[in-house]
């Protein structure tokens, strides 16, 4: 039976060559399986019928049952239509077609009863339906039906090629009834039966063509379950086996750099945060088990901190670390800030980047063999095959999410032995989220500030108020402060009126002219060393003004610089208008972020701006976020190891299930690892066809 759920969507009977081809390349359907598993996005009830005197425009869809008069020919030229005067004991009205009017003459013939549905019109005064679904009453009867009508997600392609909503039902319902024998369990009965679910059979049934609305319930979760549990399964097998199979380097020890750094150098009392994170930390590393770890932090809150002590440790042990990230901006930070924490302790630390010159690339070399570089700091240049560690032990990634899985997993490819993963993230991520795209690494969060730090004020203006921004600007300015102003585009765009870069240079310029004030500019557009002299201008406070795009959203941390103002705020998602927003706030006084935004906003964007202005919680935000846009604009799922993109199930809306379904797939796995007990071998089978051609990418190293 699961041959026959494989076979080319080609030999479906009323499909052929030519639909097969356009429903994969529109929707991906290349199978029997791949057409059931194109489910509803919602339902349409059926069972009531109008009557013609009873229709109205305000009406929404409606169905007649009557006959067809007669056909005729309106209009001219692109207004040229096919007409159809339609008619039931109480009335008349007309059917009007713009295309494939042919196929309609031809198919639908007059004096036959139909059932005609579509949204009711007015066009001179009498009601008529535009392009209406239409189907004879002796068919409508014979076939798989339900009062609940399925509709399907399609395309205007498909559409122009007669594959409507209604014909994808047809075609699954044919091929339901072409089925001889039930959908074949892909969940053991145990699992069935402890958690009352549906039967696949049954679910996939009645998702399409339901009775009642619980028989639509009922499926919905027996196929959310399972979507949500065997990604769940997955990602927890992979972490058991990687604890079965790797070991990891011992640090068992807390030495001189580390204590040195402890007690003279830290810069401020650790946060109970902080504390327990490292407490975690180093029980991973002297577990003997390699450690794969996420450390989760808001903006400013010390993650950099807690990297710095945990190469401390790998140091004390013997071992090189280098820490990852991903703009040279960043990496340039983290070194001097790293460079500064250590000074005085005794400890080699260089920095690696695309524009470091040979001779500096040299001596890193040659320091990395001999082990006299302990600490070695970059971008994607450690990835290069020319760097190599003698003894690398620990491995830290800064905005993990911006690093592809093959860059990831040449880094960890260094050592002879799998090196520990820390990966670091300022993004806060949602806890369902997180157990779905990163359930493979142990998770650590620092959720809270350090002692001192005064939350950013967040306000909202719109375009008409600009003149009261400047002022504040001005203020701010006047009283020693520095301004960021970052824009979404550098240059116009004839798709996007955002407010761009290049047009808000020139407006800030004349508002505060030269020699009063000094701007600076940054975008990605940019060579590094340009890059490197506009942020130094702004960094030693020569500049007041710095006009950015969002290549600042990480990797600048300026202690005077007191307002973010974010252009086009409403275009940015929240994640990013709260990373932005943590670039201020840096020192102990008053800071503030302006969220500019057109006069007239979208619900959605309305929704965002408020929240950002209600809350600082990032966590708080993450989840508004992943609520309002979906998991795509938080971390990136395609970096995540799920191998398919979801049918049925919401990471942002199905928090209960994920974290129901992993429960019960932590309890399979501790009974049976590896899956060999007989009643889970429909398990071992279904999870190897689900994912037999992707590899979660923390498993690599």
């Amino acid at each position: 039976m699961q041959d026959f759920l494989e076979t080319n969507i080609t030999y479906l009977q009323g499909v052929g060559p030519k639909r097969a081809e356009l429903l994969s390349q529109e929707l991906g359907i290349q199978t029997f399986r791949d057409l059931l598993y194109h489910f509803p996005y919602k339902y349409i009830d059926r069972t009531r019928f109008y009557t013609i005197s009873e229709l109205e425009p305000d009406l929404p869809l409606v169905q007649v049952k009557g006959y067809i008069k007669g056909y005729y020919t309106e209009g001219q030229g692109k207004g040229k239509r096919l007409v159809a005067d339609f008619r039931d004991e109480t009335g008349t009205i007309k059917l009007v077609w713009f295309k494939g009017t042919r196929w309609i003459t031809g198919n639908y013939v007059p004096g036959v009863e139909y059932i005609v549905f579509g949204k009711p019109g007015v066009f001179n005064g009498i009601v008529n339906i535009i392009h209406p679904e239409i189907e004879a009453s002796e068919k409508a009867s014979a076939r798989i039906s339900s009062a609940l009508q399925a509709q399907y997600n399609t395309t205007e392609k498909l559409k122009s090629q007669f594959i409507s909503s209604k014909t994808i039902g047809r075609l699954i319902g044919s091929l339901l009834k072409q089925m001889k024998y039930r959908i074949p369990e892909t969940l053991p009965s145990y699992i069935i039966t402890g958690h009352n679910l549906m039967s696949l059979h049954d679910a996939i049934h009645r998702i399409h063509f339901p009775s009642v609305n619980a028989d639509i319930e009922r499926a919905r979760y027996r196929l959310k379950f399972e979507e949500l549990f065997y990604i769940e399964l997955n990602i927890l097998r992979f972490k058991t086996n990687r604890s079965r199979k790797y070991r990891g380097f011992v640090f068992s020890s807390v030495g001189e750099h580390f204590n040195s750094f402890y007690y003279n150098n830290l810069p401020f009392s650790l946060t109970e945060a902080q504390k327990r994170v490292m407490k975690e930390i180093r029980r991973d590393l002297g577990s003997g088990k390699q450690m794969n770890r996420l450390l989760q932090g808001d903006v400013g809150s010390g993650k950099t901190l807690v990297a710095l002590m945990s190469m401390l440790i790998a140091i004390d042990n013997g071992y090189q670390a280098c820490l990852m990230a991903p703009t040279e901006i960043l990496a340039s930070q983290h070194y001097n800030t790293i460079l500064g924490m250590l000074k005085g302790i005794g400890v080699k630390v260089s920095l690696l980047t695309g524009s470091s010159k040979k001779s500096r690339r040299k001596d890193i070399d040659e320091s990395l063999r001999d082990s006299s570089l302990q600490i070695l700091i970059g971008t994607h240049a450690l990835i290069e095959e020319n760097v190599r560690f003698n003894n690398l032990g620990l491995v830290i990634i800064d905005e993990q999410h911006r690093f592809g899985v093959a860059q990831r997993a040449r880094l960890w490819e260094k050592s002879a032995f799998p090196p520990h993963i820390l990966v670091m993230t300022a993004t806060p991520i949602p806890r369902t989220l997180a157990m779905t795209l990163y359930g493979d690494l142990d998770v650590s969060v620092i959720d809270e500030l350090p002692p001192g730090r005064v939350p950013v004020k967040t306000m909202h203006f719109t375009d008409s108020e600009r003149n009261k921004v400047f002022g504040f600007i001005r203020k701010q300015i006047d009283e020693g402060k520095q301004i960021f102003v970052v824009y979404p585009l550098i240059q116009e765009s004839e798709k996007m009126d955002y407010k761009n870069l290049e047009d808000g240079w020139d407006t800030i310029s004349r508002v505060f002219p030269a020699p009063k004030y000094c701007i600076s500019i940054v975008h990605g557009r940019m060579t590094p060393a340009e890059k490197e002299i506009s942020m130094k201008l702004f960094k030693e406070g020569h500049a007041n003004i710095l006009v950015a795009t969002t290549v600042i959203e990480v990797g600048v941390d300026i202690p005077n610089a007191s307002v973010m103002v974010i252009e086009s705020a409403e275009r940015f998602g929240l994640s990013q208008l709260h990373q932005l927003r943590g670039r201020v706030g840096r020192g102990s006084d008053q800071s503030y972020c302006l969220l500019m935004t057109s006069d007239k906003l979208s619900n959605e964007a309305g929704s965002r701006i408020e929240v950002m202005v209600r809350t600082s919680d990032g966590f708080e935000i993450a989840e508004t976020d992943l609520r309002l846009r979906g998991p795509g604009d938080i971390e990136g799922t395609q970096q995540s190891g799920i191998p398919f993109d979801l049918k049925i199930a919401s990471l942002g809306k199905d928090g209960q299930i994920i974290e129901h379904v992993r429960n019960i797939a932590e309890g399979i796995l501790a009974k049976d690892p590896m899956l060999e007990h007989e009643d889970n071998f429909v398990l071992k089978s279904e999870l190897g066809r689900l994912f037999s051609i992707k590899q979660s990418w923390s498993n690599i190293s």
